[in-house]
């Protein structure tokens, strides 16, 4: 059976996020190799996928995870069991009172922050580190540009003149979102410019992520070279990257089905899914997913619009052509939606929340999750 076949079979429910075991090992594989000839360390970011039924096969290959919140981090202890990381843009001391005993590595967003939490954490294990902007902008959108002009994220280099930062033993990174080993090799010569006179008194330092290594494209040579160089100049840092999308690049599938057709002007196919809902961003960016067997509008022989199932007026994914028409009951395979899409899924018009599967190595498929009326009641009061 192929691989289409598999998707469209009625042993999977519509609609449902389906991880392809083999395909996320595969990524996995490829990280684990450059950890390897890098010498540097890959954590898995939440943010970006955080399907914790996988984290068995993830804790083969990676280090741990890092976390932008308790729950986070939460997950990541008592799910994954290996190291943790934290960054938030900013802590309230009951976050900070846990998080001192689910982390190894807490990095801040200001130095306010570390100033307000430095005793309690100099009295803990955990390592703190700071959020540092090295004013280098790499990501293409707006909404995920970390280093734009005034954002929140991050300190700039002018900040930690005549500052006593004694008890840091690290720094965090974040400006790249997917991103090539250029990008990577701009950033890390951006922050020896602003930040290398600290680089050599630390102890680790976080990449973050926005590192598309597993993209078909990425240059992989360069980016082991690029790490290696880097670490020649810093022998003392350890180096740690935590891509989120990398991780579950081209791993998954959400699987979605064709409920009615209608028309206004041109067909429209209402889908048991929602844009808004189950796929955010497709209208925040916004981007148009890919679907497996369509073509762009009226490149094929039947144009439709693809239209979610909630009320919002502007609940449409985009226009697709496809080689026969559309019926009520047809699949459709919306490609590559692991990662930042099941993060970002919401209960919005309490329409029908997609299902989580695993398909296993041994083609088996295997339900992990579903929801009902009562995960939907009982995120409100």
């Amino acid at each position: 059976m192929n691989r289409h076949s598999l998707f469209v079979d009625k042993n999977i429910p519509s609609p449902c996020f389906v991880c392809e075991e083999d395909k996320l090992r595969a990524n996995l594989v490829l990280m684990q190799d450059v950890q390897q000839r890098a010498g540097v360390d890959i954590i898995l970011a939440l943010k970006g996928f955080s399907m914790w039924s996988t984290f068995s096969i993830v804790s083969e290959y990676l280090q741990g995870a890092t976390a932008s919140s308790v729950w986070e981090a939460k997950l990541a202890k008592y799910e994954m069991g290996k190291e943790v990381h934290a960054y938030s843009p900013a802590y309230k001391p009951q976050d900070m009172d846990e998080l001192i005993g689910l982390c190894e590595h807490i990095s801040f967003n200001s130095i306010s922050q570390w100033q307000q939490y430095k005793d309690q954490l100099l009295a803990s294990s955990v390592s703190p580190g700071l959020r540092i902007n090295p004013e280098n902008q790499e990501a293409h959108t707006p909404l995920y540009d970390p280093c734009a002009p005034g954002s929140r994220l991050g300190i700039l280099a002018e900040q930690l003149n005549g500052v006593d930062i004694s008890g840091i033993e690290g720094f965090h990174v974040h400006n790249l979102c997917e991103s090539d080993s250029f990008a990577t090799q701009r950033t890390l010569e951006a922050i020896e410019d602003k930040f290398g006179q600290y680089l050599p008194t630390l102890k680790w330092f976080n990449l973050g992520g926005g590192h598309l290594m597993t993209g078909a494209n990425y240059d992989l040579e360069h980016l082991i070279s690029t790490l290696k160089a880097f670490k020649v100049k810093y022998p003392n840092l350890r180096i740690i990257m935590e891509p989120g999308s990398a991780v579950a690049w081209q791993a998954g599938p959400l699987i979605a089905e064709v409920v009615d057709i209608v028309e206004n002007g041109q067909k429209i196919a209402i889908l048991d899914i929602s844009a808004t809902g189950h796929m955010p961003d497709v209208l925040e960016m916004p981007y148009r997913p890919a679907v497996y067997g369509s073509g762009l509008p009226n490149e094929k022989a039947y144009t439709y619009k693809l239209g979610g199932n909630s009320c919002l007026a502007g609940d449409v994914i985009d226009d697709y052509s496809f080689d026969q028409p559309l019926k009520a009951g047809d699949r459709l395979i919306f490609e590559d939606m692991l990662h930042y899409t099941m993060v970002k899924t919401t209960f919005f018009n309490g329409v029908e929340h997609p299902a989580i599967g695993i398909l296993q190595s041994s083609g088996e498929f295997k339900l992990v999750k579903t929801f009902t009326y009562e995960d939907f009641k009982n995120r409100l009061s």
